[in-house]
């Protein structure tokens, strides 16, 4: 046998054997693409984004609900204060006035204890 023989044999199989490998890799089909979502899982993701955002939205108004309360309680409280305070104020007012006309009209009566009040001064 020849020596060029014996050098070509190795690089015909090596080239044999890449050929082999290139067809087999050019056969194999591209990675798979995720299918699309069908209309049954859309829904599902739809109604689970409703949900989440009625929750969050729920929450809000309550606590939004909860504030204003707490709010309009001591705004009330603060009014229904002061308003006792100016109908006590009246009447305490009104008792005075009234004791003294009162002094003033038994002052002008013979026998009262204002009319011999008044005549020692």
């Amino acid at each position: 046998m020849n020596a060029s023989f014996i050098r070509t044999v190795p690089a015909v199989l090596a080239l044999a054997f890449a050929s082999i490998g290139l067809s087999a890799n050019a056969q194999t089909t591209a990675p798979a693409v995720a299918p699309a979502p069908t209309v049954t899982e859309r829904a599902k993701e739809t109604t689970k984004d409703a949900v989440d955002a009625t929750k969050s939205g729920t929450k809000k108004a309550y606590n939004a609900t909860k504030t204003g309360t707490k709010k309009a309680y001591h705004a009330t409280k603060r009014v229904a204060k002061k308003g006792a305070n100016v109908v006590e104020n009246a009447g305490h007012s009104t008792a005075n006035g009234m004791r003294a006309a009162g002094a003033k009209i038994g002052e002008k009566i013979p026998g009262t204890a204002e009319n011999a009040a008044a005549k020692k001064q």
